[in-house]
């Protein structure tokens, strides 16, 4: 009898790790779509706004800092639509940055983290976002990209160049059947059909971890 009733407890203990674990998987799934489509909706709504490109550096405020609103490059995009979520990413890539200055990229020949410029920088964001376990492995299938996935891509790749872009897909499917992207190339944030337009160099998809302070 004891046997039996050890057994029953092993067997109602599965089930419970069992059901435990598929309820985590499901809220971590739910979440990472609910932030999906929250950035996917941030994102559309940049395309609202009148933004000259201009790639100046200034010195700005820290933290929540910005350039004038009708300012700012592509970055600016996913910068400005992830504030709308409670997320300042220039605080988030600064303070990454001050613990692991090494691991971001060295193009400009900085020798400390710049508040001012560094989360402007789709580099030191693939970097960081690489750091929180956002990217996904490449996919030429649309199917395989979801609302609120961060696109980077290099414009000059087909070339042989260098320079770095970065958007945001949505929620909107092109007649293509491909989702449509916000970013900006040069008038301003746009809903455009140009997921597969330039050599990709990452996609990311972030959750609830992505943006913690202590991960």
């Amino acid at each position: 009898m004891y046997w039996l009733s050890t057994r029953r407890g092993g067997i109602l203990f599965a089930i419970a790790l069992v059901l435990y674990a598929s309820t985590t998987l499901t809220d971590s799934i739910a979440q990472e779509n609910s932030i999906g489509d929250q950035l996917s909706a941030a994102a559309i709504e940049r395309t609202r706004h009148q933004v000259t490109y201009d790639a100046s550096y200034e010195r700005i405020g820290y933290p929540m800092g910005d350039v004038a609103s009708d300012r700012g490059v592509c970055s600016d995009v996913l910068v400005r639509a992830l504030r709308t979520l409670g997320v300042d990413l220039q605080q988030l890539v600064h303070e990454d940055m001050r613990a692991a200055f090494n691991a971001y990229p060295a193009h400009w020949g900085m020798s400390r983290p710049d508040p001012n410029i560094d989360h402007r920088r789709v580099p030191n964001l693939e970097t960081f976002l690489k750091r929180r376990n956002a990217l996904l492995a490449p996919s030429d299938s649309p199917d395989d990209y979801l609302p609120g996935d961060i696109v980077a891509w290099n414009l000059k790749g087909k070339n042989g160049g260098w320079l770095p872009h970065i958007g945001v897909v949505t929620d909107r499917i092109a007649p293509s059947g491909r989702p449509l992207v916000v970013h900006n190339i040069g008038a301003g944030p746009k809903l455009e059909d140009i997921l597969f337009d330039w050599p990709m160099t990452g996609r990311y998809r972030v959750n609830g971890e992505t943006f913690d302070a202590d991960t």
